[in-house]
């Protein structure tokens, strides 16, 4: 996916979120010209406008590009203010982010190169399901004896999930153990990094209920989620951007 935020000074005007398809150069025009007529404004009062994420090499209009994890990180803060720790599900990694009192970004760590700890794990499994990703959080919460996967590995888990169907577990147990698996790459994360409260999740898998669910039983602290996990990155690029201006639109 790709987000886009206006802001003007530290006021939040409108944000968009749209699928990123083929072309991150195209995605990131359309998501931000979305962003500024929600906002009743035109590209002409846009002052700066700074890019972050994998594709942000492909946003040509950007006037500079800033690392991801401190835009998270910065995003964060202002929902936030008082966390100290950012879980990130996002689509290929999970991450693990420290924040100082000021917000700044003192420690990451992230997954493997494997999506075991993703989303994309969470994609996969709905997919074996025949079900929509925004269904398999209140269903996991119904489940009742949660299947131990064997594997930490997306690819593998498919076939496993699959074994466990014909076996005739449930979709609700096979969900919750998926989350139970994603879980415990999260809690090897923040155990590596040194868990500090609050703690946050953003990412398309902090829009799933019962990870977040899972999450707090396994750190043992609540997980706190902004009422749309997507933009923290994109909300964190346009506060740095904003400091660098006059209060105009960002």
């Amino acid at each position: 996916m790709s987000k886009a935020v206006v802001l003007r000074g530290s006021d939040l005007l409108s944000y968009a979120v749209l699928p990123s398809g083929g072309s991150f150069a195209d995605a990131a025009r359309k998501v931000s010209s979305a962003a500024i007529e929600k906002a009743g404004i035109s590209h002409n009062e846009i002052s700066t406008t700074i890019a972050t994420g994998y594709g942000a090499s492909a946003v040509d209009f950007a006037d500079s590009a800033v690392a991801d994890i401190s835009c998270h990180g910065a995003g964060v803060f202002y929902l936030f203010p008082g966390v100290r720790t950012v879980v990130d599900l996002g689509n290929q990694f999970c991450r693990a982010i420290k924040l100082d009192v000021n917000g700044r970004v003192s420690n990451f760590v992230m997954n493997e190169k494997c999506a075991g700890g993703s989303g994309k794990f969470l994609q996969v499994i709905a997919r074996i399901l025949h079900m929509k990703v925004e269904d398999i959080g209140r269903l996991s919460l119904q489940s009742e004896n949660p299947v131990e996967f064997t594997t930490g590995c997306a690819v593998f888990a498919e076939s496993e999930a699959v074994s466990r169907i014909a076996e005739g577990a449930s979709p609700a147990d096979i969900l919750a153990g998926v989350h139970k698996a994603i879980s415990a790459k999260v809690v090897n994360l923040t155990t590596r990094l040194g868990l500090a409260q609050e703690c946050a999740a953003t990412g398309g898998g902090a829009k799933d209920i019962g990870l977040v669910r899972t999450l707090e039983s396994e750190l043992g602290v609540q997980v706190l989620v902004p009422e749309e996990p997507l933009i923290s990155a994109a909300l964190g690029a346009a506060l740095l951007g904003s400091t660098r201006q006059a209060p105009d639109a960002a």
